[in-house]
């Protein structure tokens, strides 16, 4: 264990008994920013990058809030693009209809 002390530190933190670190979702944030949906991306980026500083910071609490915010951005990002693609589809069908049958 290191011999800094870290603000808002755990008590059972100094026996070396830290929960487990909650994962980040830096990738699937990454991912879904550049496949998917860039502004809700970002925010699951932001989110994500979070989560260590936090628990290693001995904020556990806020560190698995953190990794909660940046999983469940990353997961909207990805429905909002699911949507867009859909609702895209649908307009072209539709266009393609009209155009058909004004012809």
């Amino acid at each position: 264990m290191d011999q800094y002390q870290y603000p808002n530190q755990q008590p059972n933190d100094t026996q070396g008994q830290r929960p487990p670190k909650p994962d980040n979702y830096l990738v699937w944030a990454i991912l879904t920013t550049l496949l998917c949906c860039l502004p809700f991306g970002i925010v699951s980026i932001v989110y994500s990058s979070k989560v260590d500083t936090l628990y290693y910071a001995g904020d556990y609490t806020n560190a698995q809030q953190a990794a909660d915010n940046a999983k469940k951005w990353a997961m909207w990002s990805a429905i909002a693009s699911f949507i867009v693609i859909v609702l895209a589809l649908v307009v072209a069908l539709i266009d393609g209809i009209m155009k058909g049958e004004l012809s």
